[in-house]
């Protein structure tokens, strides 16, 4: 599955903003998918993640209340919401998925190394 996100830019403090994460090649629904950001000289962050068939939901730490995932499989894409946005919400974004299992839990669908499909990231600036 090849992975294309968008709609990141310079948003102020408080703003929303919603990315996408396009995907091609195959039915996303059927992945699981996940938000992770990385600000400049930190490690890469999860947000958030959405089980395939979308039966569940993961946020990370402080993620939930601002940020929600949701999935439009008519358009086979993904969507991190983002909401109250403050400037430490400045990374870039990145999308991802993995291909369904039985044994999910937070700690593996946290963990960047447990995506093998990456998509470029899309830079959000949140600054006044």
């Amino acid at each position: 599955v090849q992975l294309q996100a968008s709609g990141g830019g310079l948003v102020q403090p408080g703003d929303s903003l919603r990315l996408s994460c396009a995907a091609s090649g195959e039915t996303i629904d059927n992945y699981v998918t996940a938000w992770f950001r990385q600000a400049p000289g930190k490690e890469r962050e999860f947000v958030t993640a959405l089980s395939a068939g979308g039966s569940g939901t993961y946020y990370g730490e402080s993620m939930r209340g601002r940020f929600a995932i949701a999935r439009d499989n008519a358009k086979n894409t993904v969507y991190l919401q983002m909401s109250r946005l403050k400037p430490r919400d400045t990374a870039v974004y990145y999308c991802a998925a993995e291909s369904d299992r039985q044994d999910w839990t937070f700690t593996s669908v946290s963990a960047t190394n447990t995506y093998k499909y990456w998509g470029r990231g899309t830079l959000v600036t949140v600054s006044s």
